[in-house]
C-alpha cells in the first residue's frame, strides 16, 4: 500500500476493514526492559480530565454516523475537553469523530458503537477517567491498554490524549515482500508484547516497512511502533504495531518525545 495523502472519513475507519500497514514482532525478540524507576504522578494523572466538577448538560439527541448540526459540535467540543481527538469541531459526525466516540465509550464501559444515544450522553455529562495502568509511573508516559484497545498519554502528570487503537492480531503470519533489493520471507506472531519500554527512533510521513507503510511511526519496542493507519478497526488487526487514527498520528510526534516510558498491559478477549 502506498498512499501519500490523508484519507477521507470513509477510508479512515471501518469496523471490519483490515489493511496491511504493520510491523512484525520478529524484530522485537528482546525481553521487555526491567521496571522503570517510578516517581509519584500528580493527582491529575490519577483523576484525568473528567475530574472537573462543573456540571454540563448534553443535547441528548440521538446521533448516527453522518449526522450534522449543533449536537455534533457540542459532542466534539466535549470530547476535546476530556482529552479525546474527534478532529475539527465542524458539526459533522464522520470517521475521525467516530474513533474518538469509540475511545470514550470504551473508557466509560459502553460497548463501542457509532450511535450516540442515552448512555453515551449521560457519560459525556459525568465521564469516567481512564484506568491508570501504572499508578507509580513517570509523570510523562504512554499507557497502552490492550484489553480496551486504547492508548492514554500523560504529560507532566495530566491526561493529555486518549485514543482508540488497534494492536497486534495475535494471528501468526508469513508474508513475502521485496525488501532491501530482494524478495524475502517474513514470519511473526503478530503480537503486541506487554511490558515496559521507551520510545526510540521515529520517522516523519509515510515510512516503508517490510510489511507495508506506517504513517509518522514512533518506535518503542524493536520494530513495534505507534503509527497512523488507514484502517483502525474495533479489534486487534496489526502485525504487532499499535495503529491509531491518522489525525492522532499527526499530533502525537509533537507530544511524545524520545526516551518516554511506554507501558503495555492487558490482553484482548475476542467475543
Amino acid at each position: 500500500m502506498r498512499v501519500r495523502r490523508l484519507p477521507g472519513v470513509a477510508a479512515l475507519l471501518t469496523a471490519g476493514a483490515v489493511v496491511v500497514s504493520g510491523c512484525g514482532t520478529q524484530h522485537a525478540a528482546r525481553q521487555a526492559q526491567a521496571p522503570l524507576p517510578a516517581s509519584p504522578p500528580a493527582a491529575a494523572a490519577q483523576q484525568g480530565p473528567s475530574a472537573t466538577a462543573e456540571r454540563v448538560s448534553a443535547p441528548r439527541k440521538t446521533l448516527r454516523l453522518g449526522a450534522k448540526g449543533k449536537a455534533v459540535t457540542w459532542m466534539q467540543k466535549r470530547l476535546i475537553e476530556l482529552g479525546y481527538r474527534p478532529g475539527k469541531t465542524d458539526g459533522q459526525y464522520g470517521g475521525t469523530t467516530l474513533a474518538a466516540v469509540w475511545a470514550f465509550q470504551k473508557v466509560n464501559g459502553i460497548k463501542p458503537t457509532s450511535t450516540v444515544a442515552k448512555r453515551t450522553w449521560e457519560a459525556l455529562e459525568t465521564p469516567r477517567a481512564p484506568k491508570v495502568l501504572v499508578p507509580n509511573g513517570k509523570a510523562t508516559r504512554a499507557e497502552v491498554n490492550l484489553t480496551k484497545q486504547i492508548m492514554v498519554l500523560y504529560v507532566r502528570g495530566e491526561v493529555k490524549l486518549i485514543t482508540h487503537v488497534s494492536s497486534g492480531s495475535g494471528v501468526p503470519y508469513c508474508e513475502t515482500a521485496d525488501w532491501q533489493g530482494k524478495e524475502q520471507r517474513f514470519c511473526g506472531s503478530a503480537r503486541t508484547p506487554t511490558g515496559n519500554y521507551r520510545t526510540t527512533w521515529r520517522a516523519s510521513g509515510w515510512h516503508k516497512s517490510y510489511l507495508g507503510e506506517l504513517y509518522n511511526p514512533i518506535f518503542f519496542n524493536g520494530g513495534i511502533a505507534f503509527h497512523g493507519a488507514l484502517s483502525v478497526p474495533l479489534y486487534p488487526a496489526s502485525h504487532g504495531c499499535v495503529r491509531m487514527p491518522m489525525n492522532v498520528a499527526v499530533e502525537l510526534p509533537g507530544l511524545l518525545g524520545k526516551g518516554v516510558p511506554v507501558h503495555v498491559r492487558g490482553a484482548y478477549k475476542r467475543a
